[in-house]
């Protein structure tokens, strides 16, 4: 890969999408569509973000262990929805024309910036819903999770973003109130979605690695200065940045792909 420009902003997005999803998510919005920018076809794009951006979400799960241990019963069917999905949404994927997915790209964009516009009423909701409630094992009705689930997971699969609050939702309408329960469950299911795409994705040589490794190195970098950083950072102004981006480069691939 030379570094023109484009090279030049590769670095730049993947860093600062890195230190974006250490304070307020979203980070995508940043590293897909200036992957696109170096001249990656969109599925191997879309591909290489995931592959880059998914060890951060995997080292994640450790965080929470201590509040997945009241739900452990619940992980082997979120995670087999977790995996049956996401291995179905990746190769749906790679079986999607390049020139039908760059159609599909502004209408993904902008679907992911509502849900992320969303996030803000969604998580005072459910900190309110789970106010003062106790962490404790819970008995939801399995069966239509299970299948809600593997739909949200295939949409994790074959692009994603935004798909956390879904998943958010979807487990407090099942009667999960404590948020710390909420979150722990969500890492876990997208971490496996996501974990069985990319294992997809590198087995069928979907991935270009010269790119993968230098984002994976940048946004790391900014993933653990975002994480100091952000403390320092009013949440409200970064959420606000993550939507106008959202927002910006759906409209952005919608004129493009017009012209």
């Amino acid at each position: 890969m030379s570094f023109d420009l484009a090279g030049i902003w590769l670095v730049v997005a993947s860093f600062l999408a890195g230190a974006l999803n250490a304070v307020a998510g979203g980070g995508s919005f940043l590293s897909f569509p200036a992957i696109l920018g170096v001249g990656v076809p969109p599925i191997q794009a879309n591909a290489t973000n995931t592959v880059a951006l998914w060890p951060g979400q995997f080292t994640s799960i450790a965080a929470y262990w201590e509040d997945l241990k009241h739900n452990l019963k619940l992980i082997g069917p979120l995670g087999s929805a977790a995996l049956i999905g996401g291995c179905a949404g990746g190769l749906v994927l790679l079986h999607t024309g390049q020139s039908t997915f760059m159609k599909l790209v502004p209408w993904l964009l902008l679907v992911a910036a509502i849900l992320f516009a969303a996030s803000g009423p969604i998580s005072r909701w459910l900190n309110q819903r789970g106010r003062g409630v106790e962490e404790t094992e819970v008995h939801p009705p399995m069966l239509p999770l299970f299948l809600l689930m593997i739909v949200v997971c295939f949409y994790i699969g074959y692009f994603g973003a935004g798909a956390g609050f879904l998943i958010m939702s979807l487990l407090a309408l099942f009667g999960i109130q404590n948020i710390h329960q909420i979150n722990a469950l969500k890492v876990v299911t997208t971490t496996l979605a996501n974990g069985i795409a990319v294992v997809v994705f590198i087995v069928r040589g979907q991935v270009l690695w010269q790119h993968c490794l230098l984002m994976m190195v940048t946004a790391a970098l900014g993933g653990y200065l975002g994480a100091k950083g952000g403390k320092r950072l009013d949440p409200r102004l970064a959420r606000a940045f993550v939507i106008a981006i959202g927002f910006s480069m759906a409209g952005y691939f919608f004129w493009r792909n017009a012209h």
